[in-house]
């Protein structure tokens, strides 16, 4: 056996794009059942995502955090809003030069017509949602109060070497798998 081949062995590279969402969801189960089982050490995932549901990308974060498998996260492109939580599950984190990321407060509609009570539902989930969101940020991330400042009231974007910058991620690194192996779309 080659040592290139001896050096990646129990990794394995995948990519996950589109909506987080309930069938996001699904996917990863199905795909960390896999690598379980397929004694995956280390699993290098490509993550493409412009967000969704705050819930299952907070599920995420911590069904990943928690495998028995090594997940290293990678940014190629986009990755924003909620997406971010689950990009930050990544033992180490890196994107490529032209990536960025976004984050911003929760947001939602408000059914027309809709009486102050059912408002003051709404504004308690999106405040406990942005509680949820804050509290992994300010685990995994430094940003400064500047960008807190911006993140309050605004979308706040971060280029991959400003996001190295706040300890979003290690460095900036392609997601670059070795010749010869395959990558899993989950």
């Amino acid at each position: 056996m080659s040592d290139e081949i001896e050096k990646f062995e129990g990794h394995a590279w995948f990519t996950l794009s589109g909506d987080v969402n309930s069938d996001m969801v699904r996917r990863v189960f199905e795909a960390a059942a896999d690598m379980t089982e397929d004694h995956i050490e280390t699993a290098h995932i490509l993550i493409q995502s412009n967000g969704g549901y705050v819930s299952d990308g907070i599920c995420l974060y911590n069904y990943l955090s928690q495998l028995p498998v090594r997940i290293v996260t990678y940014n190629a492109g986009a990755v924003a809003s909620i997406a971010v939580i689950l990009f930050l599950a990544g033992e180490q984190r890196y994107a490529s030069e032209t990536s960025r990321f976004m984050v911003h407060k929760s947001h939602a509609s408000a059914p027309h017509g809709a009486r102050p009570d059912a408002l003051r539902i709404i504004v308690e989930g999106l405040q406990a949602d942005d509680a949820r969101t804050e509290q992994i940020l300010r685990k995994h991330v430094r940003l400064t109060e500047e960008h807190w400042h911006i993140h309050a009231y605004s979308d706040l974007h971060l280029t991959a070497a400003e996001a190295e910058g706040v300890g979003m991620i290690d460095a900036v690194r392609d997601f670059a798998p070795p010749k010869g192996q395959r990558v899993t779309n989950i």
